[in-house]
Formats: structure tokens, C-alpha cells, sequence
């Protein structure tokens, strides 16, 4: 026989549902916050998205093709990444007594020197406007009494109204000598490193980039320099960056849904432990 349970006995409040809870007030702002934030994440990897591909890639080769250097950077600014590594050509000449050898180099895998000099741009190139040098590399040796000589003797009779065809490198930027050598000793291919010892360096602008040059000077030999590889139009970093962003806008409405859980979880709780006079009690529906 089956009885039907007393009057006394059917509890006064009911556990709400999940989706009762979400449908509160306060959870539907909270999943407006959450769409909000959402879009912005949203809005951060579309962007990094359209900076990830190169619609206009410099086309292959075109590094090679010998430009005039007004036509490629101007004095004072820095070199543009496709143009790193861009053939060019440039009329000047060469200042006496501003030559110096640049330790740590390697010529396709052979450790030795460089000799550097200040190269004064003729005053007719474009973007020119007034006295202005350009750090070249003029050739390379293994020896390092070989690299003083030729620094020497090109001090004594510096080359003179030439056109110099190279390749534009960024500059390296300066770097400590070694401990046990002279505190002059330069380390690395740095136009600012060499004008902070260049004599003739009296109000001049001078170039960034540095111009390893296609002909060697002072009897050195002639400085390996290959094309640069071929960029790739796809930047994977900023896909990676746009995968990120995608992630942190679902982890936006996660957060909703977890927090919005964990606060019907504790709802049920405090009911089940019998304590209906609790605040969250007090927002359940009650029996008619």
C-alpha cells in the first residue's frame, strides 16, 4: 500500500537549477562583462592575425639589384628589414687617417679582421645635405699584423673620387672589447663605434647601415658577403599571438560559466546542510 508523504514533510524552499542561477541579474551582467571582454580578445587576434601575412613581399631577388643608396635609406635612419642586404652604389671618397681594423670577424667560416673607414659621400646623392659619411668594410684578412698594415697604409693614402658598389648591413651595434685588449679596440661592426674614433667627424650626418664593399682595398681580400635568405611572407609569431588571444576569449566565458557554477554549488550546499535562513535561501522560490 502506498502512502503519500505528510504535508510537514516536503521541503519549504527547492535547490534552484543551474540554469535558473545564470539567469539572475547579477550572471546575466557578469556574461555581459565576459562578451565584452571577449570581443576585445576577439579584436586583438584578428589584428595580429592581418599583421601575421605579408600581402606585399619584396619579390625574390630583389636584394640583388644594385640601387643607388640615396634611393634605399637616408642618413640617420635605420634600414628597413626587407632592404637588409640590399645592393647599392655610391660615389665619395674615402677619409685619410680614419681607417681601423674590427676584430671577431668570419669570412664564409674563416676567423680573422676587417678593415673599416669613413667614406664621405659625394654631396650630390640624394637625401644628402651637407657633410656625410658612410662606415664601409673594405676587405678582410685572417692575420691580424696583415689587417694593421693595410689599415696603416690606407691611412697614408686614402682611395679618392670611387664608386663603390656593397651590400647595406644593419649595424651590429657596440660591443665591449675583450678584457685583454686595448679599450680602442672596436668588436663589432658599428658605424657609431667607429665615429666615436674617426678624426675628421666634425659636424656630419652619417648613415646607420654600414656598406660592405664589393672591391677589396689596401691588398685585403675580398669580403664574402651572400645574398640574404629570402624572407617569409607568414610571420608564425603573431599567428601564435592570434591563437593566444583566441584562447583568453574563451577562457572569458569559462570564467563566467565556472563562477556562475561555483555559485550554485554553494547554493545546493547550504540547503542540503539545512540552512534555509541563509542569504542564498533566501532567493529560492518557496512552496506554494
Amino acid at each position: 500500500m502506498t502512502t503519500t508523504p505528510a504535508v510537514d514533510d516536503v521541503p519549504d524552499v527547492f535547490p534552484p537549477t543551474l540554469r535558473e542561477v545564470m539567469v539572475r541579474p547579477f550572471w546575466i551582467g557578469m556574461l555581459g562583462l565576459a562578451l565584452l571582454v571577449a570581443g576585445i580578445f576577439a579584436w586583438l587576434g584578428q589584428w595580429q592575425l592581418g599583421n601575421a601575412i605579408d600581402t606585399n613581399p619584396p619579390a625574390a631577388g630583389a636584394t640583388e639589384k644594385v640601387r643607388p643608396l640615396g634611393d634605399v635609406v637616408a642618413p640617420g635612419v635605420y634600414l628597413a628589414e626587407p632592404l637588409v642586404g640590399q645592393r647599392v652604389d655610391v660615389s665619395g671618397s674615402f677619409v685619410a687617417g680614419d681607417f681601423r681594423v674590427v676584430t671577431s670577424r668570419y669570412d664564409d667560416g674563416e676567423p680573422g679582421f676587417w678593415v673599416a673607414g669613413q667614406f664621405r659621400v659625394d654631396p650630390a646623392t640624394p637625401g644628402v645635405d651637407g657633410p656625410t659619411s658612410l662606415a664601409v668594410a673594405v676587405g678582410f684578412t685572417a692575420d691580424r699584423s696583415a689587417a694593421d698594415a693595410a689599415a696603416s697604409a690606407l691611412n697614408e693614402d686614402a682611395p679618392q673620387k670611387v664608386d663603390l658598389t656593397g651590400r647595406l648591413i644593419s649595424d651590429e651595434g657596440a660591443k665591449e672589447p675583450p678584457r685583454s685588449g686595448s679599450p680602442f679596440e672596436i668588436a663589432a661592426m658599428s658605424p657609431a663605434a667607429l665615429l666615436s674614433q674617426w678624426s675628421d667627424a666634425q659636424g656630419i650626418d652619417v648613415y646607420r647601415p654600414y656598406l660592405v664593399s664589393s672591391e677589396a682595398f689596401g691588398g685585403l681580400q675580398e669580403i664574402h658577403s651572400p645574398a640574404p635568405t629570402e624572407l617569409s611572407s607568414v610571420n608564425w609569431l603573431n599567428i601564435f599571438y592570434a591563437i593566444e588571444w583566441a584562447v583568453f576569449a574563451g577562457f572569458a566565458f569559462y570564467m563566467w560559466y565556472r563562477l556562475a557554477r561555483d555559485a550554485w554549488e554553494k547554493e545546493v550546499e547550504l540547503l542540503t546542510e539545512g540552512d534555509p535562513d541563509s542569504d542564498a535561501a533566501e532567493q529560492l522560490p518557496s512552496r506554494p
